[in-house]
């Protein structure tokens, strides 16, 4: 028998899902914008549209985060497709991008300008989707941006995300951190490193909200702070005189995280705050 349950009598529907979720998930299921369902209210739903609908119900009610249902995630200024393998990227994430943005164009930096024909070099460690590194490198055409992450399969989502954007200058690396440029003669030296790494403590009570997606990418050892304290002790051997390396970290961090950077010896170190008021974002330069 033929569905005849309408927009506005599914939503009605008593559920444990948030209305907001369910609305978003099923304006996913329509290919629509959200004005879609007010002025649609008494549409009838097809029978494939619902059945898609009920099947990401059941992994919603699963806890499984929207995005991975969906499987793509607004960042910046596209959609980034992202699974269980990857971080969602974030609002927060974004004020990373910004940072570097506004140092590259202060006119008072010489790190945006370029007295050869060689392109300026930006490596993002720990890239998950590559939202970062995309990001920047589709704002920054004329750079080289290297994208790295231990997960093989992480690094697969980076490349269709690479793909579906058609970038073509990004080059993605397997290994943990610095790890893929061992084996190289001499260090490659970067204008800009960034950083989203794990920086959550085991024992932090929000890790509870964030089970679906990979522990691997959130929890470090010592509060949060070992891996961030790796990168900064090895990161002057990869930047060029007076590069900048910027991190994403925890609201609490900012102090020990400047306090790291003052002890390798980086100089103008700045905290800037995300969208909600915590410092989010540290930066430094050699």
């Amino acid at each position: 028998m033929k569905n005849s349950i309408t927009i506005k009598q599914l939503l009605a529907e008593s559920s444990p899902i948030d209305r907001h979720m369910r609305q978003q998930w099923l304006l996913h299921c329509l290919n629509q914008p959200l004005g879609y369902l007010i002025s649609h209210g008494d549409a009838t739903l097809s029978d494939k549209v619902l059945a898609n609908y009920r099947a990401g119900l059941a992994q919603l009610a699963q806890d499984i985060p929207l995005a991975y249902v969906i499987g793509k995630q607004a960042f910046w200024r596209h959609e980034f497709l992202v699974n269980e393998h990857t971080l969602i990227p974030r609002p927060d994430s974004e004020r990373l991008v910004e940072t570097v943005l506004d140092v590259l164009n202060n006119p008072k930096n010489s790190l945006s300008k370029n007295h050869t024909n060689q392109p300026k070099q930006l490596l993002d460690l720990g890239t998950g989707s590559g939202c970062l590194a995309i990001s920047l490198a589709l704002e920054l055409p004329d750079w080289q941006v290297t994208a790295v992450d231990i997960s093989t399969d992480a690094l697969q989502v980076a490349q269709q995300n690479v793909t579906a954007l058609q970038v073509n200058n990004v080059t993605l690396r397997q290994g943990s951190w610095f790890a893929p440029f061992a084996a190289m003669p001499s260090p490659p030296q970067f204008e800009v490193i960034i950083s989203n790494p794990p920086y959550i403590a085991a024992d932090d009570t929000h890790l509870a909200q964030l089970h679906a997606e990979p522990l691997r990418a959130l929890v470090a050892a010592d509060n949060g702070l070992a891996d961030i304290a790796h990168i900064i002790k090895h990161s002057r051997g990869f930047l060029v005189a007076h590069g900048l390396l910027a991190f994403e970290h925890g609201y609490q961090q900012g102090g020990a995280v400047r306090k790291l950077l003052a002890e390798a010896g980086f100089n103008a170190i700045q905290t800037v705050r995300d969208y909600g008021g915590n410092e989010r974002v540290t930066f430094g330069f050699a």
